[in-house]
């Protein structure tokens, strides 16, 4: 479906063939006893998640900031089925998916299933503008969707914190795609705690992404996670100056900083790297063209614009600064990184669903 993010879902390639067939005999008259289509978008973490205090439930070792973009959404619809349907079906982008891709579904759409005391077999079909598993946090908006989608098509009537409560137990940054803009997420300690919520603000903000390369990332965050915080030697410094970092931060957003704010986000990704290639072996995303990104925001923020980088599980350069300056940020960056692909991405809005079974689609 896609901080440092827990990985995207990846297709682990099954028989496709098989799975074709299953979507032809579901369409052969298999009844529709709910259907929910919802609509979310990524985030990107300005304070970063990385590392789990409960895997289970995936409670995160710090609290963290994120913004919310326009642009990078995932549209998902949810059916519920006829329990003669067999099992659950998930396409993505069209494409038929299986093994690991269809496992953490199901697994997902259990915890749904056990909240609305229901046995029914889903069909997912999720559509994404956010490459996969490349550190762009496509994981983020296509659980957000997905939990939006199947509460409406289970009936589930359900506020904005249980939203995220529950896509939370998908991905831990899905649970701030419930919101749009400044999001926090509150650690907590336990399911019922562990939720995000809006930052109220002033800030006229930007994220301009530097796609280095879209291609899958070598490692998961869910796997790169676990090794560091297993084997780096800096990861509890990390966490210990992370929880400085978003006190920091959120001063600085409710005084509308935005130097002290970029300088703190910069900081707090360049350390959770440190802290990832400090592990044994050591865990690194960068390519040499995302030093030649880095280095050029560096300039350009020398010249005097508002520009500071920040970087996920990928190699992809994420600029924050100012909505006023966002294009003029993106168009310098064009011309130092000649032929790459750069965005400027606004906040964008939180979840949207649309109710239980009327049919309507997502425009």
């Amino acid at each position: 479906m896609g901080e440092s993010n827990d990985e995207q879902a990846t297709s682990v390639q099954t028989s496709t063939a098989t799975l074709s067939h299953r979507v032809q005999m579901r369409e052969e008259g298999i009844p529709v006893i709910g259907r929910g289509q919802a609509r979310a978008n990524a985030n990107i973490a300005l304070i970063k998640y990385w590392g789990k205090a409960d895997e289970d439930l995936i409670i995160p070792m710090t609290s963290s900031l994120s913004l919310t973009l326009d642009g990078l959404s995932t549209r998902t619809e949810v059916e519920f089925l006829d329990a003669t349907a067999g099992s659950d079906l998930l396409t993505i982008d069209d494409q038929p998916q299986g093994g690991r891709a269809l496992g953490r579904i199901s697994q997902f759409l259990d915890v749904i299933r056990k909240r609305a005391d229901i046995d029914a077999p889903a069909r997912v079909s999720s559509y994404n503008t956010v490459p996969y598993g490349a550190g762009l946090a496509s994981s983020s908006s296509a659980f957000a969707a997905l939990a939006g989608a199947a509460c409406a098509a289970a009936g589930l009537n359900v506020s904005r914190q249980d939203l995220s409560r529950l896509a939370r137990r998908g991905s831990g940054s899905a649970c701030r795609s419930i919101y749009g803009g400044l999001v926090q997420w509150q650690a907590g300690h336990d399911d019922a705690s562990s939720y995000a919520e809006p930052v109220e603000t002033d800030m006229d903000l930007a994220l301009i992404v530097v796609l280095i390369s879209g291609q899958e990332k070598h490692i998961s965050s869910r796997q790169a996670m676990r090794h560091t915080m297993s084997t780096s030697p800096f990861y509890r410094a990390w966490v210990e100056q992370s929880k400085d970092d978003l006190e920091q931060a959120l001063v600085a957003v409710h005084t509308n900083d935005i130097n002290t704010l970029g300088e703190i986000v910069e900081a707090n990704a360049l350390s959770m790297h440190a802290a990832m290639m400090a592990a044994r072996p050591a865990v690194s995303y960068w390519l040499p063209d995302t030093l030649v990104a880095f280095e050029a925001v560096h300039q350009i923020r020398s010249d005097g614009l508002d520009a500071w980088a920040t970087m996920d599980a990928g190699p992809n350069i994420k600029v924050l600064t100012s909505g006023q300056q966002a294009i003029q940020v993106a168009e310098e960056l064009r011309e130092r990184l000649p032929g790459v692909n750069i965005q400027v991405h606004r906040p964008g809005p939180g979840l949207q669903v649309n109710g239980a079974g009327d049919g309507r689609t997502l425009k």
